[in-house]
């Protein structure tokens, strides 16, 4: 028989015991992410409100489309009116499909299913994004008012800046009115929509900075969009210090309530007093489980560059808002307005969640589903304006605008280098707790130590103890 060479066995020694230590740095990393999950119990209760019910479906569905084929009058000669109902029934077979077929995501609350749901939607509404990047700039308008005829109609172009003043002693209104007449509803919108991001992105300092970042945003697009015009108060005070800053704090309030909840589960049968029924049921409607968000943005250089990917992304979100409406003619209180952002909350929050899991969970090595697709709706949103409008996009920013972002993205590249590549030579290793294994193969024990070797990598060596008097 052919004999190993002694260096053959000592590159497969090496080789085994390369892979033993990069499976321990996984489970370590794996079990980091379980201690970030809540403890969950479950008496495991499968009702008939659990099931797929995918035949059940899939019979109402037939027998619907059976009514339209053999049963429906069609004396209506109107193709429009054809055409808007077929693509209706399109985009329901598919959602219905995807809500019994499409793969589950993290979220199990209030059911699953609503959450397929949710994914279709955005699959939908990219398509719908696709569809239009093909079209001339007349025909988009001309396509989405076919949805409501009163659109397809220049926007009137608003700036909020024409007097900021905070006391007006001579105004009919009042000294203040100013003031008080920018007490509408878009101010609550405004602070639930920042206690629902802080739900999703689940960090106090992160939400802050996207909070300053907008208002900054604001600030530098005013000469392409009249709508970012606001008085500096206006900014500030109502923005950033009363509605973004109160519904971060109420968010906060919210995540430390459900990071120590506990999350117990029985089945509506097994709980026999009425009320206690009836808390079930309304314990359906909140989170199955819960995951706290520990982003370290300074961990890695990988991290570091994951966390600003996320942030830029929440923002160009924030800003297609405006840019599209602007560029397809869709006034602000319309109602496709708001299908958008009521379809992309709940869209963000699984996608976040994928994200986090993605970067922490070494045991999850795909881009979430959720998470892909969004990342295409934000993109292709882009794209269009950039289509439709690039003169608008492209007009050159103020000196001093141009001058202080510059500033910052150099700023920004500097300390990134600094803090990866340079400050890693001159400091001490960031040592982590010392964790002992036992190796029974060779009855040893030993100590792993994890130091950070520089550009976010980190190595683990062992200390190896022979035990004493085989103890």
């Amino acid at each position: 028989m052919h004999r190993k060479s002694k260096k053959n066995v000592h590159n497969e020694s090496l080789f085994y015991e390369a892979e033993r230590r990069y499976q321990y740095k996984d489970r370590r990393r794996s079990s980091h992410f379980s201690s970030l999950q809540t403890h969950v119990y479950d008496d495991g209760t499968n009702t008939f409100f659990w099931r797929a019910h995918s035949i059940t479906v899939l019979v109402f569905m037939i027998i619907s489309l059976l009514y339209v084929a053999l049963v429906e009058d069609e004396r209506r000669d109107d193709t429009g009116y054809h055409v808007k109902r077929g693509l209706a029934a399109c985009v329901v077979t598919f959602c219905l499909w995807g809500m019994t077929q499409a793969k589950d995501g993290p979220f199990r609350r209030p059911h699953p299913a609503l959450w397929r749901l949710v994914l279709c939607l955005c699959v939908v509404y990219e398509l719908l994004l696709v569809f239009l990047l093909f079209q001339t700039i007349d025909d988009a308008r001309k396509y989405v008012g076919y949805i409501d005829p009163d659109l397809g109609k220049r926007l009137p172009e608003q700036s909020y800046a024409e007097d900021c003043r905070l006391y007006v002693p001579d105004h009919v209104d009042g000294p203040f009115a100013n003031l008080w007449l920018k007490w509408d509803f878009f101010v609550f919108s405004h602070l639930f929509g920042w206690f629902v991001k802080m739900i999703i992105v689940r960090d106090f300092w992160m939400c802050q900075v996207l909070s300053i970042g907008f208002e900054l945003l604001e600030y530098s697009l005013e000469h392409q969009l009249p709508n970012f015009a606001e008085c500096w108060w206006d900014h500030w005070i109502m923005d950033f210090l009363v509605c973004n800053s109160l519904g971060i704090i109420i968010g906060q309030m919210t995540l430390r309530y459900l990071n120590i909840r506990e999350y117990e589960w029985r089945g509506l049968w097994n709980i026999r007093s009425y009320r206690g029924k009836m808390v079930r049921v309304i314990q359906q409607f909140t989170p199955y489980s819960w995951t706290r968000f520990d982003w370290k943005p300074t961990k890695s250089l990988k991290r570091w560059l994951a966390v600003i990917g996320i942030m830029c992304m929440f923002q160009i979100a924030e800003l297609n808002t405006f840019y599209l409406k602007f560029v397809l003619w869709i006034p602000p209180p319309h109602f496709i307005n708001w299908a958008r952002m009521i379809m992309l909350s709940p869209a963000a929050a699984v996608a976040i969640r994928e994200t986090f899991q993605y970067l922490e969970d070494p045991t999850c090595k795909k881009f979430g589903e959720q998470s892909w697709i969004i990342s295409a709706m934000i993109l292709t949103e882009v794209l269009l304006v950039l289509k439709f409008d690039r003169e608008l996009i492209l007009k050159p920013f103020p000196s001093h605008i141009a001058v202080c972002w510059i500033i910052a993205f150099i700023s920004l590249v500097a300390w990134t280098i600094y803090q990866f590549y340079i400050r890693p030579q001159f400091c001490a290793p960031e040592q982590e707790p010392v964790e002992i294994e036992y190796d029974s193969n060779d009855g040893e024990f030993s100590e792993v130590h994890t130091n950070s070797v520089g550009n976010g990598i980190k190595q683990n060596y062992h200390l190896r103890r022979r035990p004493i008097n085989g103890k």
